[in-house]
Order: structure tokens, then sequence, then C-alpha cells
């Protein structure tokens, strides 16, 4: 496991783009937030400039992981499914790090840990290891599907180890037809915090929206393997990215003088996922929004505030970002960089009008992910006048913004006439895998040019 002395230990930095000039009467600022975290101990790079991540001498990047596996009845149809779901399996425990806590739970109406058993978990070795992939052989097919008592156990199995990061991986074929959607809900709220969680949908009998759901709440990653086969990669990737994790529960917190109003805060690449109802209050003025475990990478968040009016050469502080990491113990949790976001009045038309080049783009992909969802519901609706204009500004943002894949997805379910102008024509015949695909995928973004 990684050893955090002070050379490898990752650092975060934290950069504000905006426009800061606002003509007068203006009042509506944004910010594109880049946090960056980097030099970790599995990546052995260069520290950047931040505030240094303290731990104890030592200390290691603690690591369990519950794999939660769809074993109903319908993982049966093809016989290869089930199969390929142990390979799967299979191939992801094969890339746990020695030293990992992991656990194997099989889903259906029931949950059960079928692998170490008896609520505990497993230290990864060689030996565990191999009797994982053993007892994975005797996986069979049977049952219904109820999502929100698989996730209720995994809370359970990683809520008993004394480690920093948690992580699930959950890969359901079907809809969550064995209990009430309150109840997914319900698990879902239970678990937030506690963990994070990659969902996987394999083949097309899925609903999307639940599968994203369970990413979107529980911070991790959502996406279809429309053919099993694929499953075996997946899972190996999911896995290393798990396993490249060094630091978890980072919020981003955010401070906001009197009269200063929040209209939102979302992340924004690298894909867009909505933060402001998910606030918690912390202190005068400030609150945090969960961002979930880091390792070698970096995401970028749009926060728009509301300040007063105020009089042409006048400037104020009208938000400040930092990265807190809370300490477990519940004492002074630890800031690891902050960034300032301004508001300046200026009479100067050219400057108050300009649109910040980041700010303008990531305006534009999260309105790519909404008309790609109004689109897709619009089609299934039989409104396809309404699923051709939203499907053809989603072509038109694509091609604007450089989303090359995105643009590939949408080639799937409209012919495009002309890409800039967004003149497109539905495609008579989808296929549903097609479909499913694009609406799973809807969210992912691209970074701004430089």
């Amino acid at each position: 496991m990684a050893n955090f002395s002070k050379s490898n230990v990752p650092q975060f930095s934290v950069e504000v783009y905006q426009n800061e000039y606002l003509p007068e009467g203006g009042r509506e600022v944004n910010g594109i937030i880049t946090v960056t975290s980097t030099g970790g101990g599995t990546t052995g790079g260069v520290p950047l400039t931040g505030a240094t991540l303290s731990r104890p001498p030592g200390g290691a990047a603690d690591a369990a992981v519950v794999i939660m596996v769809d074993c109903s009845g319908s993982m049966d149809y093809p016989p290869t499914k089930m199969r390929n779901a142990r390979d799967a399996t299979a191939a992801a425990i094969d890339t746990l790090r020695d030293g990992t806590s992991f656990a194997v739970v099989s889903g259906t109406h029931v949950a059960k840990d079928v692998y170490p058993g008896n609520g505990r978990l497993a230290v990864a070795d060689a030996q565990t290891k191999a009797q994982a992939k053993e007892a994975l052989r005797r996986l069979g097919a049977g049952g219904g599907t109820a999502i929100g008592t698989w996730l209720r156990l995994a809370d359970r199995l990683l809520g008993a180890a004394d480690v920093e990061i948690r992580h699930g991986i959950l890969l359901t074929d079907g809809r969550n037809e064995h209990e009430a959607p309150e109840d997914l809900r319900a698990a879902l709220d239970a678990c937030a915090g506690r963990f994070t969680c990659d969902a996987r949908g394999v083949g097309t009998d899925w609903e999307v929206k639940e599968v994203t759901a369970i990413a979107s709440a529980l911070l991790g990653t959502a996406d279809i393997v429309a053919d099993p086969s694929g499953l075996a990669a997946d899972f190996t990737q999911m896995m290393e990215n798990a396993m490249g994790k060094e630091v978890a529960d980072v919020a981003l917190r955010l401070w906001t003088p009197v009269g200063v109003e929040i209209k939102f805060v979302k992340q924004v690449a690298p894909t867009v996922a909505e933060l402001t109802g998910r606030r918690t209050e912390a202190g005068p003025r400030a609150g945090d929004y969960p961002t979930g475990s880091w390792g070698n990478e970096s995401r970028d968040y749009h926060v728009c505030v509301q300040v007063p009016e105020a009089g042409i050469g006048q400037e104020m502080l009208a938000a400040r970002v930092s990265l807190i990491l809370p300490d477990p113990a519940g004492g002074t949790p630890q800031t690891l960089s902050q960034g300032l976001v301004r508001a300046v009045w200026t009479d100067d038309m050219v400057a108050s009008t300009s649109i910040n080049p980041q700010v303008a783009h990531y305006t534009g992909q999260a309105e790519l992910a909404q008309v790609i969802q109004q689109g897709l519901d619009a089609r299934k609706s039989g409104d396809f006048d309404g699923a051709t204009a939203k499907l053809g500004r989603a072509v038109q943002l694509a091609s604007a913004s450089g989303n090359e894949d995105t643009a590939k997805l949408l080639s799937k379910v409209v012919d495009v006439v002309d890409a800039a102008t967004g003149t497109v024509r539905l495609k008579a015949k989808v296929a549903e895998a097609d479909e499913m695909t694009l609406e799973t995928r809807s969210t992912k973004t691209v970074r701004v040019k430089k």
C-alpha cells in the first residue's frame, strides 16, 4: 500500500477562471473552479503549489471495496451474461492492491455477502483473492432485483472497516422491480456520504435513470456495457481507478459575504453533476458541497452567485472557495487550498460584456447534457418535433465545443444535415443500445480547448 511520507502525499490546487467585471446594475457573477490533486503515492507526480495534506507518519491510503453483482434470474439470459459477470468480478479482484479490504455481494431480491461472509471483509492477498474467485464460481442466477438491499449491505460491510476510502462497484442487468422506488431512494439517502459507488448496466433491459441516480447520489460513475463480453475490461478499469484514490470526503466549501445569494454550484468536468441541493451548513455564511474521493486528477466546478448592486469603480469579494478535509475525530477541518471569486463594477462595456471562455464552454456543456435528456424523453413520448429540436440543438452544441464522443453517439440517433445550425432528422430505427448509451453518457463533458 502507498506510504504517505511527505514526498508522496497528494497536494491540491484551486484555480479560478472568471470575468470579474460587471456593468452598472450587474449582479450575476460566474466562476469556473479548477481543482487539481497531484503527487500522490500511486503516481509519483510532481506536487503542484497548494497545501500539503497531512497524515500520520507512515500512514497508508487505506481502502475498502465491495463488489455487488446482480444474480437475478435475468442474468441467465443469455447464459454467457452470468459467466461474463463472474469473469469481470474476478478481474476486478485481481486488480485489488494487496492490503485492501474487500467483499463480494450477490444481489437479487435480497443481498448476500458471498465472500468472505458473516458480515466481514477480507484483506486482499494472493490467498484471499484465490478464495474469492473460487466463491464466484458458485454464483448462479435466480430471483428478483432489489438494489436498495444490496447498497444497505455494502454500507454495513464498508462501515465496519477502519479505512479512509470506502467504495462500491455495482452491476445490474435489469430494472429495480422488487422494491418500491422510495425504498431505493431511502437507501441512497442513507448511503450518501458514507461510500462512493460506480454503477454499470449490462445489456439493454435496465433503467438508465435508476443506474445514473445511484452513481449521482454516491458520487461515482455510471455507464453501459451493452455487450457483456466487455465487462472484464470495464471492471478492471473501475478497480484501477478506485485503487488510485488517495483522499476521501473532500468538500468544496463556499463562503459568501452578507447579501450574496448562491444561485447554483455544479461539477462540470469530467461530468455534469448538480451539487446545489447537497449543501451542508459549515458555519456563518459557509456551506460544504461533497466531491467524494480523489486520486491524481483534475475536475472543474461552476459557481454562480448573485451580489448586491454597487456603483462604478467598486469591487467586492463575491465568494471564497476552499477545499476542505474533515477531521475524522471531529476536530478542526484541514484547508487544502483556496481561491477567490471577485466582482468589479466598470463602465468599460468591452470588459463587462465579454464572457470568460471557460464559463461559456461549460455553460454550453451543461445545456448539452440537458437537451439530450429532454430530446430522448420527447422521442420516447412520441413528441418527434420536440425531439428533433432538442437533439438538433445537442448536435450544434457538441460540434461547437469539440465534444466528438457525444457527437458520435448523437449520430446514431439522428441523421445530421448541418451540425453548425443543428439541422437534423430523427432516424426511423435506432438500436436500443445506442439510445441507452447516449442517455447514460449524456453528462460526460470535454475540457476547454487550450
